[in-house]
């Protein structure tokens, strides 16, 4: 099959290779119909631009790499999804060149547009979602047909996604909480920036909703994704708190701001689980280790990692256009020594059956 280049793509336009090249470097100097005119002939033609580092002769260059693009550098969370998707590219021979936006919007532009200029063949995201303008450089993607896989849905992008059911998951955690005696509960958000934040947050509410026990907005308490964002705001959260306005247990964004906040508690020498239980998200590795092992939500970071890599790596060497695909992985619920059962005679034989169950 004959590889469509940036010489082909000119002449279906009717423009010069100078042109087409203007446009894959979004400079401001092509007309807006003519621009028009080459992503068309890119789209028909199924185009895809490589970087300049494979016309160097002489120097031997790896041809088969693709980006990881996460969002915290030092979150296990990202690094275990990683070693998934390194471990399969490595299967199918290929290099795993990883980056960090930590949470900035403005420079995982920068990291995309690199990738997308450089022999990168396609790249895996997790995507920082910020105002109205999150989704235009993903659409530049699209437009040039450079080959991506999201880590979260982005509303308004149809594009190929491998996410997990964050609803589901924190729904389950906190009936489980409810279905052992604990009402009231409080859930220690993530950043404006994920959608797994909104996502946890709308379980969390629906956990509520099909129960008997009210929701009241002073239950999500905006908190972060870092071990050092658990512990400062729960320590703000407790300042100057009588005991008795003590939630029974606080369910975390994820395990780092769990281990925050089980830090900041054992600083006011309120003990775990006995007058607060508390709940991750994610399962990273040390979690079940610690003095306290931590109950949490297991995340399927390693099949994430590697199924997001098997569709990319599927859209990156077949020649036509595949139907975008949406998977969703579900998680597992952990229960450790983190959480205890408030007894109240509802929660009893609900406790009981665990106990004979674990």
């Amino acid at each position: 099959m004959h590889k469509v280049t940036i010489g082909d793509v000119a002449k279906r336009a009717e423009v010069s290779i100078g042109t087409v090249s203007a446009v894959l470097n979004e400079k401001n100097t092509v007309k807006p119909e003519t621009r028009k005119l080459v992503l068309n002939a890119m789209k028909e033609l199924n185009y895809r631009p490589h970087g300049s580092a494979r016309n160097l002769k002489g120097i031997d260059t790896y041809s088969d790499s693709i980006g990881l693009l996460i969002r915290e550098l030092d979150n296990p969370f990202y690094t275990t999804i990683a070693l998934g998707v390194t471990e399969y590219a490595r299967s199918k021979g290929y290099l795993v060149s990883v980056a960090s936006s930590e949470g900035d919007h403005t420079f995982e532009e920068k990291i995309i547009k690199g990738f997308s200029g450089k022999d990168i063949k396609g790249a895996i995201i997790a995507p920082v979602l910020e105002g109205t303008a999150e989704i235009e450089h993903l659409f530049t993607l699209k437009m040039i047909n450079f080959p991506f896989v999201l880590l979260e849905n982005v509303k308004g992008i149809q594009a190929n996604v491998v996410s997990i059911d964050n609803i589901k998951a924190m729904k389950d955690a906190i009936k489980y909480l409810m279905n052992i005696g604990h009402s009231k509960i409080l859930h220690f958000a993530g950043p404006s920036h994920a959608s797994h934040t909104y996502e946890r947050i709308d379980g969390f509410r629906r956990a509520y909703s099909e129960s008997h026990f009210a929701f009241s907005n002073d239950m999500i308490v905006p908190t972060g994704a870092h071990l050092a964002d658990g512990y400062h705001t729960c320590l703000e959260y407790f300042k100057g708190r009588s005991r008795e306005d003590y939630p029974t247990a606080i369910v975390c964004y994820n395990d780092l701001v769990a281990h925050g906040v089980i830090s900041a508690l054992n600083e006011m020498q309120i003990k775990i689980p006995d007058e607060i239980s508390i709940v991750g998200n994610d399962d990273i590795p040390f979690s079940q280790y610690t003095p306290v092992p931590l109950t949490t939500i297991r995340a399927p970071m390693l099949e994430l990692g590697r199924k997001a890599t098997e569709i990319l790596i599927k859209n990156i060497e077949t020649p036509g256009t595949l139907p975008v695909e949406h998977v969703v992985l579900e998680a597992e619920f952990m229960v450790r020594q983190s959480t205890k059962a408030v007894l109240t005679q509802h929660a009893k034989p609900i406790m009981e059956k665990h106990l004979a169950l674990s």
